[in-house]
């Protein structure tokens, strides 16, 4: 049975990444061609469509902190998305954005990259971890499941002082007025 749908929203960037590909991928089979760029075309991050909301459909609250945000590569490089994710953050009261030193090298996580390469996949995350360390922040935020797991063991192993979130809980934080 087929959903009557206006957009599919996404909150993990490979997820989404994958799905947006679906019309690419079975471009040459009969039965799903059709089917899948129909899909594919409705597939958006939770970014794009929150942000082509606009801040009134909410209000949102303080959340005093430096954020660090962490580009996911599928995301940013497979989707082209990364403006969106800033646009959100900087309509929070509070929310002071930092840049942070090599901001589009991977964290390591990179789909199943961390399970097939965990040595290197190590290093990526240590050194992301360590730059965005040095950017003082007190969250970082992503919007990748993957991405967020890298980044928080990496940072424990090194002490870091941050806490790691997805962009959607601390937008829900803002939201709701919860303290994060």
């Amino acid at each position: 049975e087929r959903a009557n749908v206006d957009l599919v929203a996404i909150n993990a960037a490979g997820c989404g990444s994958a799905m947006k590909e679906y019309g690419h991928l079975l471009r040459d089979d009969p039965a799903w061609a059709a089917r899948a760029d129909a899909f594919s075309r409705k597939v958006r991050d939770v970014s794009e469509v929150l942000a082509q909301l606009g801040p009134a459909r909410a209000t949102r609250h303080p959340v005093h902190a430096r954020v660090a945000y962490h580009d996911a590569c599928h995301l940013a490089h497979a989707q082209g998305v990364r403006k969106q994710p800033r646009d959100l953050l900087a309509e929070i009261p509070g929310v002071t954005l930092v840049p942070v030193a090599e901001p589009d090298v991977c964290c390591g996580s990179a789909g199943i990259f961390n399970l097939t390469q965990p040595e290197m996949a190590s290093q990526l995350g240590h050194r992301k971890a360590a730059n965005l360390s040095a950017a003082e922040p007190r969250l970082v935020v992503t919007s990748n499941p993957g991405c967020l797991l890298q980044i928080q063991a990496a940072a424990r192993e090194q002490d870091c002082d941050y806490k790691v979130l997805h962009l959607v809980q601390v937008l829900d934080a803002s939201i709701s007025g919860r303290p994060i």
